[in-house]
């Protein structure tokens, strides 16, 4: 299949950072030829891009590794435990992933670490949710007319596919360097936002000389270096894998849990409607890089819920941990009102006293402006 043509697959290929996932607008195609490595032949990012366009992958599988280094205070696992889904802590950190990849119904991600492994498979219209650590195991069966997507996200084109959507007069489109990825050569394709205004200096990403698939994705911060975030194969066969690995044999003494199309996983292991999720007040403002999300989500966002004198500790809810590490971000005011700031490398998060989130990959400034909209 084609890997443009599906913006599925691309979404599956790559995970996406919670700045990455707010990227929008467009950029202006630049001709410059690839690095001056004398194994691959120069390419346009003309041509690059119609590489990844035209590609197909009928299979995969391979090491991911995922480091981020976002400058953020440690509240990421705190926030995926506080939302039943310790996956959530990949925005920090450096994880080990093994990925799989059969075709859009059949995808399986296992993130593996010192304490367990966590699975995601799908096989056709079943989900496997599996924590070895609990033993525990969530089945769902997908409706016969869900539509065709991948249901397990994973390696080096989500964030591929968020980047890649910013082609527009917002990001300068560059070759950059050839590279050498989990042992395969590679183009590497440079997207810059235009707006000063943008923390994010450049999105760098690796795509195979030979399946143009992305290998590599690097997310650079303006003034910095290093990556931020940085998703990349360490090792990668192009095979389609056998039948067996999208199959779960649920392990002896696993609590199977069966749950439906219209529920998820909620804080504290409570399920909640599918519906009622889907029904934020949100919105956005400005466009391309510098795109702001404004979510209305009640006074609990400043940590204003958290009881008088709770401290954090292991007899304390996770989600009142959370509250309490919320409400020792800096405080912050002006003519938009007041709120407490969370700052990193690549993103900003505003939590005004009224109930509103504020956060894009910019400026702390441009949250203000748009808090006062």
């Amino acid at each position: 299949m084609s890997v443009m043509k599906n913006r599925a697959v691309l979404r599956w290929l790559v995970p996406v950072t919670a700045g990455v996932a707010v990227i929008g607008g467009g950029a202006a195609v630049g001709t410059f030829a690839a690095g001056a490595d004398p194994a691959l032949p120069p390419r346009s990012a003309a041509q690059l891009l119609e590489d990844l366009r035209t590609s197909r992958l009928d299979g995969l599988s391979g090491t991911v590794v995922q480091r981020a280094d976002l400058g953020l205070p440690p509240i990421a696992a705190l926030a995926g435990r506080a939302a039943g889904n310790d996956l959530a802590g990949l925005v920090s950190g450096t994880h080990t992933l093994r990925v799989w990849y059969g075709g859009e119904d059949r995808q399986r991600l296992a993130l593996v670490d010192t304490l367990g492994e966590q699975d995601i498979l799908r096989n056709g219209r079943d989900v496997w949710t599996w924590n070895s650590r609990e033993n525990i195991a969530t089945h769902r069966t997908l409706p016969a007319d869900a539509p065709d997507r991948a249901t397990v996200p994973a390696t080096p084109a989500d964030a591929a596919d968020r980047a890649l959507e910013a082609i527009d007069p917002t990001t300068a489109v560059t070759v950059g360097r050839t590279a050498t990825v989990a042992g395969r050569d590679a183009y590497e394709l440079v997207l810059t936002p235009r707006d000063k205004a943008s923390l994010v200096h450049q999105v760098r990403i690796a795509l195979d000389a030979k399946e143009h698939v992305p290998l590599r994705l690097q997310v650079l911060a303006d003034g910095q270096d290093e990556p931020a975030f940085q998703v990349a194969f360490t090792q990668v066969d192009f095979r389609t894998p056998e039948a067996d690995q999208f199959r779960f044999n649920p392990p002896p003494g696993v609590k199977v849990t069966e749950a439906t199309e219209d529920e998820r996983p909620g804080p504290a292991g409570k399920r909640f409607d599918r519906k009622d999720a889907e029904k934020p007040d949100v919105r956005t403002v400005g466009t391309g890089w510098t795109t702001v999300v404004v979510a209305k989500i009640g006074d609990a966002a400043t940590g204003d819920g958290v009881k008088p004198g709770a401290k954090p500790g292991a007899d304390a809810p996770d989600a009142q941990m959370l509250a309490q590490v919320l409400g020792d971000l800096p405080k912050v005011s002006g003519d938009w009102g007041s709120g407490r700031l969370l700052s990193g490398k690549l993103f900003s998060v505003l939590l005004t006293d009224d109930g509103r989130v504020i956060a894009g990959l910019v400026t702390p400034e441009r949250l203000y402006e748009a808090a006062k909209g």
